[in-house]
């Protein structure tokens, strides 16, 4: 980019151009935005005029960025950053802590181990709202797609404030009456789709199996507990889903699975109080 001035960008022509250069099509962008995809186009054209450079090509559905346009991505990118820890700041009082935090994380984790914490957070901190987004992936916290993700892998990269909470056990599991009734040469499986196939249980599963068949898949992990406790398989499963009353045994191997889980939150905002709060009530009861 050329040292050129320009005056007057607007933060929502950014914000809509950010979207578009991390979905990659205008669709994307208006899905992530929640807009029209005309107004994803009319406020990317409204940024070009405002910088006086072309930051896309149109080649199809698929659009790629400029070299110009890779610039301002990254910049925008920061810029978004740093406007997520103002708005938690702002949103924050020094009088009654208020504020709202979006927490991502893995959809049997949340239902299982996230209730109680932020159940103590709305008692204890009336003001602070709180929205969970169950969901398999990493949350960008970049993107603000999220304020606090629990996850059960380790970030590679990033300016994250990172915790480990603690580990969870994998074991194989099966109901009392499968057990009984068919012999172990005879077992069939109940493991995931195909977009968990790289996941360390499904590869524990598969090696575990031996050749013998993985006859139910699903991606929901309460949908592989109940079918076994129906009696249609044997499935891997977390500990920590298992209640005594499902009915279900777990199945004693060498070296059990272990997996770490992880809290993560980008550093810009850790120390927003709001923010604070969610992560500390977290970590007590994960901890344990």
């Amino acid at each position: 980019m050329t040292g050129r001035e320009f005056t007057n960008i607007d933060w929502d022509d950014l914000r809509h151009f950010l979207a578009l250069a991390q979905s990659g099509t205008l669709l994307g962008a208006a899905k992530q935005l929640g807009v029209e995809h005309a107004t994803v186009s009319r406020r990317i054209s409204s940024l070009e005029a405002s910088l006086g450079r072309k930051l896309i090509d149109r080649r199809g559905r698929r659009i790629s960025l400029t070299r110009d346009g890779e610039q301002v991505a990254r910049h925008a990118a920061l810029v978004a950053v740093q406007t997520a820890a103002i708005e938690q700041l702002g949103r924050s009082s020094t009088t009654e802590l208020r504020g709202h935090v979006r927490i991502s994380a893995p959809p049997a984790l949340s239902s299982v181990l996230l209730a109680q914490p932020i159940a103590a957070v709305r008692r204890n901190h009336p003001g602070v709202e709180i929205t969970l987004v169950g969901e398999k992936r990493l949350a960008s916290l970049n993107r603000r797609e999220a304020d606090i993700a629990v996850r059960m892998s380790r970030p590679e990269e990033g300016d994250y404030s990172i915790v480990k909470l603690g580990e969870t056990s994998f074991h194989l599991y099966a109901s009392r009456t499968y057990l009984e009734t068919v012999p172990p040469q005879d077992w069939t499986f109940i493991g995931y789709d195909e977009t968990m196939n790289a996941s360390p249980q499904q590869l524990r599963l598969v090696e575990l199996a031996a050749g013998r068949p993985i006859a139910v898949r699903s991606s929901v992990l309460e949908f592989q507990a109940a079918i076994a406790s129906l009696g249609a398989g044997v499935v891997m499963l977390p500990d920590f889903v298992v209640a005594e009353s499902s009915g279900l045994q777990r199945i004693e191997t060498e070296h059990p699975l272990t997996r770490e889980v992880w809290l993560v939150v980008h550093s810009d905002i850790k120390d927003v109080p709001s923010i604070r709060v969610v992560i500390d009530a977290l970590k007590k009861v994960l901890e344990e």
